[in-house]
C-alpha cells in the first residue's frame, strides 16, 4: 500500500447526521515508530553525521516490513528535525524499510502521554521487536465516568 492509498482505506463515520473524523477498517493499525534507539543505534540530533552509519536493528526491519506487507500503516515519528529528513530517508531506503511517511520534530525527552479522541495504544521498546502480544496493565485515564 502506498501513502496515497491510505485515504482510500478510511471509513466514513457519522453521528447524529454529522461527519466525524474517518477511521481505518478494523484490523488495520496505524503504527507510529520512533527511529533512534528503537529501529537503530540511538543518534542524537546534535550528531547528524552519524545518522547515515547507524546500525539497523534486524528484528525491527523484519517486523516492520511484515506489518507493512500485512496492510498496516507505518509512519516514523521522530525527534529528528526537517534538516535531518534527507539523511533519514537515505538510511531507511538503504536498509530496505517499507513505510508510508515520517513525522519529524517529535518533542525530545521521552515521558510521553498521548491524549487523543481515538484509541491509542503505546508499546515501549526494550531491545527486541516481535509481533505484539496481549497484556493487561494499569493506565491513567480521564475521570469521565467511562472507564473502558
Amino acid at each position: 500500500m502506498k501513502a496515497e492509498d491510505i485515504e482510500k482505506k478510511l471509513q466514513t463515520v457519522t453521528e447524529n447526521g454529522q461527519h466525524l473524523s474517518p477511521i481505518l477498517p478494523q484490523g488495520i493499525k496505524n503504527y507510529l515508530i520512533d527511529i533512534d534507539g528503537t529501529i537503530c543505534d540511538d543518534i542524537p540530533n546534535e550528531e547528524p553525521e552519524r545518522m547515515l552509519t547507524a546500525e539497523v536493528y534486524p528484528d525491527a526491519l523484519i517486523t516492520l516490513n511484515k506489518w507493512y506487507d500485512e496492510g498496516h500503516i507505518i509512519f516514523f515519528f521522530t525527534s529528528r528535525t526537517e534538516a535531518h529528513r534527507e539523511y533519514t530517508e537515505t538510511w531507511l531506503k538503504k536498509h530496505g524499510f517499507k513505510y508510508h511517511g515520517m513525522v519529524m520534530g517529535k518533542p525530545r525527552g521521552g515521558n510521553y502521554h498521548w491524549i487523543d479522541n481515538h484509541l491509542v495504544k503505546a508499546t515501549r521498546y526494550r531491545g527486541k521487536f516481535t509481533d505484539l502480544v496481549e497484556k493487561e496493565v494499569t493506565i491513567q485515564v480521564f475521570d469521565d465516568e467511562h472507564h473502558e
